[in-house]
C-alpha cells in the first residue's frame, strides 16, 4: 500500500495529460489510453515495478509529459534508485522546450538526486544556479543549508540562512543563533577569544533564549578567571528549566568550589526545589550525605522517589542501604544489577521533534536535523493512588 500512495502522483499526472488531450485524440493517442489503464491496473493490484515500467514508457512517448517525468524521478529517488532518478531529471534539464518554471523544478529535483548520491559539489552548483535565476529560491537556499551543515561549513550556513530569512517568512532565529555558537566554539579552539565573544553576542541578539550561547559564555568566563560571572550565567541557565541542568551542573559546581564555598547543600536544595532533575538529585544526595550522614540522604531519596519514577534515585537508595547492612543483602545485590542494566540502556536525551534518543547532548538532532530540539529525559511523576484507580476503571 505504501507504493500505491507513492505512485498515485504519477497516475494523476498521466490521467490529467490524457484528459487534457481528450477532445483532440489522434489514432496514436488513442492507443496510449489502454497503456495508461494497464499501468493503473498494475498499480491497484500492488505491482509497482510493472506499473513503473508502463508509466515510464508512457512518459517517453510524449515530450510534453514533464510532470510525469518529475513524478517518476522523485519516485525512483524515494526507492533508492538514484541513478535512474538522475537520468530522468538530466533528460528533462537537457530539453530546450522547457519553460522557466519547469526547468526550475527539474534542476531542483536533479540537485536532490545529487545530494542523495553524495555529490554535494554538483548539487551545490545547481542550487546556486536556481538562486541566481530566482527560481525556487527558498527551496534552493534550504537545500544549500543542508549541504553546508553536512560539510560543517558554518560561515556559509550563516550567510545562506540570513539570505533565506530575507526572502521568506520561515523562522530561522534558532538556526542562525546556533551557527554563531558553532563559529564561537571554532574561534575558541583557534584561540580567538574576542571573535568568539562577538559571535556569542550575535547569537544572543538573534535569539535571547539561546541556552547554548549562555553555556559557552559561562565556560569562557570560568576559563578567564571571572568565576562570579560564570556562576551567574550558569544560574540563569538553570532558571530556564531542568532540561539543560546536566549540561550546566558540572560548571556550576566548579564555580562554587573555586569560590571556596564549603557547603553547597543549601544552594543545591534551593535549585532542586525549583527544578528537580535526576543529576541535581544525585548531587544534592551527595551533599546531604557529606553534611548530615547516610540516614539523612536515604530520607531525602525516599521523599524524592515517592513522587518520581527515577531509576537513578532507586539505584542510589539501594546502594546506601547496602552500605549500612552487614552482611549486604543478596536481594539488594540482584536489584542493583537489574537497575544498573536498565540505566545503561536508558537514553539520557531525546529529541522533542522526532523522538531520537541519545546518551549525550547534541545541539542538532542527528536524525531530523533540528537545532535545539534534544532535551534531557525527565523521570515520570508517580500518580496518586486515586488517579491510578481512575485509570484502571477507564
Amino acid at each position: 500500500m505504501e507504493w500505491l500512495f507513492l505512485l498515485l502522483p504519477v497516475a494523476a499526472a498521466s490521467g490529467w495529460w490524457l484528459a487534457r488531450r481528450g477532445p483532440r485524440h489522434t489514432c496514436a493517442e488513442s492507443e496510449r489510453e489502454p497503456v495508461f489503464f494497464r499501468g493503473l491496473n498494475y498499480l491497484l493490484n500492488e505491482q509497482p515495478d510493472k506499473a513503473i515500467d508502463v508509466f515510464l514508457k508512457l512518459a517517453e512517448v510524449d515530450s510534453e509529459t514533464v510532470e510525469t517525468h518529475l513524478a517518476l524521478g522523485a519516485l525512483f529517488r524515494r526507492r533508492g534508485e538514484v541513478d535512474r532518478a538522475i537520468r530522468i531529471h538530466q533528460n528533462l534539464v537537457a530539453r530546450q522546450s522547457l519553460g522557466d518554471a519547469q526547468r526550475g523544478f527539474a534542476l531542483y529535483e536533479l540537485g536532490r538526486d545529487y545530494m542523495l548520491a553524495g555529490l554535494f559539489d554538483r548539487a551545490e552548483s545547481l542550487f546556486k544556479e536556481l538562486v541566481e535565476r530566482q527560481l525556487l529560491q527558498a527551496r534552493a537556499l534550504r537545500a544549500l543549508i543542508e549541504i553546508y551543515q553536512a560539510e560543517k561549513e558554518w560561515p556559509r550556513c550563516l550567510e545562506t540562512a540570513e539570505a533565506l530569512q530575507r526572502i521568506s517568512d520561515e523562522p530561522l532565529r534558532t538556526e542562525i543563533a546556533q551557527y554563531h555558537c558553532e563559529l564561537a566554539e571554532q574561534c575558541l579552539r583557534d584561540g580567538k577569544a574576542d571573535r568568539a565573544r562577538s559571535h556569542l553576542l550575535d547569537a544572543q541578539s538573534v535569539d535571547p533564549d539561546c541556552i547554548r550561547a549562555s553555556l559557552v559564555q559561562a565556560r569562557m568566563e570560568l576559563r578567564a578567571g571571572d568565576v562570579e560571572t560564570a556562576a551567574l550565567l550558569y544560574r540563569r541557565v538553570a532558571q530556564r528549566g531542568p532540561r539543560y541542568l546536566p549540561a550546566m551542573l558540572p560548571g556550576l559546581m566548579e564555580c562554587w568550589q573555586r569560590l571556596g564555598r564549603e557547603s553547597v547543600t543549601a544552594e543545591l536544595r534551593a535549585l532542586f526545589e525549583q527544578h528537580p532533575s535526576p543529576p541535581l538529585m544525585l548531587r544534592l544526595c551527595d551533599a546531604i550525605e557529606a553534611e548530615r550522614g547516610v540516614a539523612a540522604a536515604r530520607e531525602f531519596l525516599v521523599r524524592y522517589l515517592s513522587g518520581h519514577a527515577d531509576l537513578s534515585g532507586a539505584e542510589r537508595l539501594l546502594a546506601l542501604r547496602r552500605r549500612v547492612q552487614q552482611p549486604p543483602s543478596a536481594e539488594d545485590e540482584v536489584l542493583l544489577e537489574v537497575i544498573a542494566r536498565q540505566l545503561a540502556a536508558q537514553p539520557g536525551y531525546q529529541c522533542d521533534h522526532c523522538g531520537f534518543e541519545a546518551r549525550e547532548l547534541h545541539w542538532q538532532c542527528p536524525s531530523c536535523k533540528r537545532w535545539g530540539s534534544i532535551k534531557t529525559v525527565e523521570p515520570e511523576p508517580i500518580a496518586a493512588a486515586a488517579v491510578l484507580r481512575q485509570r484502571q476503571i477507564a
